[in-house]
């Protein structure tokens, strides 16, 4: 935790101290909104509101924390429960026929519907797999630590990895396709 996140946690904590709470707030905010709307499939709302209960719910158990982590890693484990919560209120949802129907991309890394697209792809993944995948990939926490975030076994978060990236190779194959046809055509 770095000590500037260990200052403003004890002085919210002996002091009550509502801003420094904001700071915390606005360090970590712009982070955790972005996961969580990547989680939600780029609703923004949903990932706001989740954004929103997430950090109300830090500051009520602040006192929890315990320091043996970095303090975002803490708050995201919050945020990453809140979503379950929320996946696991809804009813099955029948999955997407392709990644996007008719969908051709000259190029992925360039192309400005990629993180649209790759959304869609998770959304087809069980949960599992697209959480670690997330948590791993995209917000860089190491594998135990998403293993803690998930309350997984460190073995189950490995397998729900290596099945995603299995799985997301096949389906966003039409982009190396795609990629390949555009440059054989150019030669």
């Amino acid at each position: 935790m770095t000590s500037d996140d260990r200052i403003l946690i004890t002085r919210i904590l002996k002091q009550n101290d509502q801003r420094a709470y904001s700071e915390l707030v606005n360090r970590y905010q712009s982070r955790l909104r972005y996961s969580l709307r990547q989680l939600t499939g780029w609703d923004e709302a949903l990932a706001d509101d989740l954004a929103q209960d997430t950090f109300i719910k830090a500051f009520k158990n602040l006192a929890s924390f315990k320091g043996e982590s970095q303090f975002y890693t803490w708050l995201y484990r919050i945020a990453y429960r809140e979503f379950a919560s929320y996946k696991r209120a809804l009813k099955p949802v029948a999955p997407l026929p392709e990644i996007l129907p008719d969908t051709h991309h000259a190029n992925p890394m360039t192309d400005v519907n990629t993180h649209r697209d790759l959304a869609h792809a998770l959304a087809q993944l069980p949960y599992e797999q697209a959480a670690s995948l997330h948590l791993h990939l995209h917000c860089e926490f190491t594998q135990q630590e998403v293993a803690d975030i998930m309350g997984a076994p460190l073995g189950s978060v490995k397998s729900h990895l290596l099945r995603g990236k299995n799985t997301l190779r096949v389906l966003l194959s039409s982009w190396q396709t795609n990629a390949s046809d555009k440059g054989a055509k150019q030669a």
